[in-house]
């Protein structure tokens, strides 16, 4: 569906990318202690331009980042202090970025519930 046609326009998709992105997070906390393994994140930034510029013209869909395919393409960080075990996650820059996104997450769904009061007021006649 076109943003601009859609009533809640990017909204939906913004909290959606977000919550993908607290999971992902989650995901690097809880193993952060398993040997090897590598820490996940996504592109928030190319993936809202992408969704908000529509069809790039691209000569191969993964070039933006993201999705291609229904599959997402995660960034592997490279640590600060890498481990002797391989696993790349780092608990405060983790937790740190846990509460960032949570944060956006809260002002998104806040935006959301207002939006969706508007149009309630809206077909209220208020």
């Amino acid at each position: 569906m076109d943003a601009y046609s859609d009533i809640f326009g990017t909204t939906a998709k913004t909290l959606d990318l977000r919550s993908k992105r607290m999971e992902l997070i989650s995901s690097n906390i809880a193993n952060a202690d398993v040997a090897g393994y590598k820490a996940k994140d996504i592109d928030f930034k190319k993936l809202m331009s992408k969704e908000m510029s529509g069809v790039l013209n691209n000569t191969h869909a993964k070039h933006q980042g993201g999705v291609a395919n229904g599959k997402t393409d995660y960034i592997y960080r490279v640590p600060v202090n890498p481990s002797e075990n391989g696993n790349t996650v780092e608990m405060n820059y983790e937790q740190a970025q846990f509460g960032r996104e949570s944060t956006r997450y809260a002002a998104t769904l806040q935006f959301l519930e207002s939006r969706v009061g508007g149009l309630r007021r809206a077909l209220r006649g208020e």
